[in-house]
């Protein structure tokens, strides 16, 4: 039986047997055929390849810039896959049952650094209303670690100017009591004093802080949107929710506790916290990888198979 054979086969046990969708059974799919054309670039076939052949595909694929959570899922796609021939007595083995898959893959928020966020905020034009509006808008969001939500729900009655606090309503309708920054002090004074006056309507009463030209709460939609249009001018990819996670990794590479970031940010699990540290030690191996002189010398023995070992023994 060819391949060809093999893979139709595959296909009908992926929607008969285990009901995946067109979509799930195209990845299986896609990744069973790079793997044939690999090992027919050996001479080999998919029934014939080893545990090493599976790992020199993949060190291939992270070679052309895949990253470990394809990498892992791929790997599950080829298990699968032998999974299938050896219950069909196609083969004895599954030779990828005993390859590791990549450590856990933490997916790193976007973060700006200080200076990009300087640079989004000075960009802001405050000489109409709602420049000014967005100015103390995104001076609080960063400076509280607010989440979008929660800045579209801030009213007046929320702000301490002279305990310099803010209290927001979270997830879950969880309050938090956080503090002010100094610069996001100032802009806010000057917000409520020069510009939320000429933004209000006569005849509407809307008590939330933030105010639309139509006199009317700011929504989520709307502040996205001006935040799109400052980061387009300063040439920045990011979102609304990045200040917020650069407020917290920033926050930790000053030095703060976890479990005080933690409650700034109203996260009710430490672990969902401790991903801005991950963040930091990226920054660190960078930093370590670009001026050790070791690493330099791009000496590659031994690298070969370095995301993979086999139950046993480490490569």
């Amino acid at each position: 039986m060819n391949e060809a054979a093999f893979l139709k086969e595959y296909q009908s046990y992926l929607s008969l047997q285990l009901r995946l969708s067109a979509l799930s059974i195209q990845t299986y799919l896609q990744e069973i055929i790079g793997l044939a054309s690999f090992m027919e670039e050996q001479d080999k076939t998919l029934l014939n390849a080893d545990s090493s052949d599976i790992m020199d595909y993949f060190t291939r694929r992270q070679e052309q810039g895949i990253d470990q959570r394809t990498i892992a899922k791929g790997l599950s796609s080829i298990r699968s896959f032998y999974s299938f021939l050896s219950s069909e007595e196609y083969r004895v083995d599954n030779p990828a049952e005993k390859i590791e898959s990549p450590g856990k893959f933490v997916s790193l928020p976007k973060v700006l650094s200080p200076e990009e966020v300087d640079l989004l905020l000075v960009s802001i034009d405050i000489s109409t209303a709602a420049g000014l509006r967005d100015r103390a808008l995104f001076e609080l969001i960063y400076s509280c670690g607010l989440r979008i939500s929660e800045a579209v729900m801030i009213t007046y009655g929320n702000i301490y100017f002279k305990e310099d606090l803010i209290r927001v309503t979270g997830k879950r309708n969880k309050e938090r009591v956080i503090p002010l920054g100094i610069q996001a002090k100032q802009w806010l004074k000057k917000y409520l004093s020069e510009a939320r006056p000429r933004l209000k309507k006569q005849g509407r009463k809307d008590d939330r802080l933030f105010l639309s030209i139509r006199g009317t709460g700011i929504s989520r939609k709307g502040i996205w949107k001006r935040f799109h249009r400052y980061a387009a001018l300063c040439g920045l990819e990011a979102k609304v929710h990045t200040l917020r996670h650069s407020f917290a990794t920033h926050l930790i590479q000053g030095g703060a506790d976890l479990r005080v970031v933690q409650e700034l940010l109203g996260h009710a699990d430490i672990a969902t916290t401790q991903i801005y540290t991950h963040i930091q030690n990226a920054d660190l191996k960078r930093t370590h990888h670009s001026f050790h002189p070791l690493n330099n010398r791009q000496v590659k023995a031994g690298a070969h198979h370095s995301m993979y070992t086999i139950e046993g023994g480490r490569e």
